[in-house]
């Protein structure tokens, strides 16, 4: 696990983080991390694909970035959160500016593949439920993202987010994430 981050308070306390942003490609296990995490630090988890669209039986419509502005800062405004998702465009940046922990979870690209091909079977056979409908097409698409989450996405979080280097970690798994908030949990 790379780290930059103390987890310090306004004084010299130890503090654990109570706002968290998770960032990462499709099939990284943000959403698993970030349920995970609301677990362990009791704090709500927001998935950002759930602030873009806006679901509905009639199918899903695409929020104005106005819309996603407002529902962040709701969210964002609270005591405690974990925000997860692979968007990096404006609109999201109070949820960086707030965070008091950012987590880039990296696992190894193969991985993510196998991820999701692994999602896409257990959804098909209902194991697992989604926000849109398994489709082959999604599916295809879930290996064009993640090839530009990699070559793309990821280049540009490095340079981009450098801002909040002093509180940002990248992993490349989860359970490095879980057992170090769960030690340091104890701690307090």
């Amino acid at each position: 696990m790379k780290t930059h981050y103390e987890l310090r308070g306004d004084g010299n306390e130890t503090k654990l983080p109570c706002k968290i942003h998770i960032i990462g490609s499709v099939g990284s296990g943000k959403t698993t991390l970030a349920k995970e995490l609301s677990n362990i630090l009791s704090a709500d988890h927001h998935e950002l694909d759930n602030v873009v669209w806006k679901r509905s039986s009639a199918g899903d419509r695409r929020r104005s970035d106005k819309e996603k502005r407002e529902i962040l800062k709701s969210i964002i405004d609270s005591r405690a959160w974990i925000i997860e998702g692979v968007h990096t465009e404006e609109w999201i940046e109070d949820s960086l500016v707030k965070a008091e922990l950012i987590i880039l979870l990296d696992p190894a690209y193969r991985i993510r593949n196998r991820r999701i091909i692994k999602r896409f079977l257990r959804q098909k056979v209902k194991l697992e439920t989604s926000n849109y409908t398994p489709s082959f097409h999604i599916f295809l698409k879930m290996f064009k993202w993640n090839r530009y989450f990699e070559r793309t996405t990821k280049p540009f979080i490095f340079e981009s987010f450098l801002t909040y280097g002093h509180k940002m970690i990248i992993v490349e798994n989860k359970l490095d994430v879980i057992e170090y908030l769960t030690f340091l949990k104890k701690q307090i």
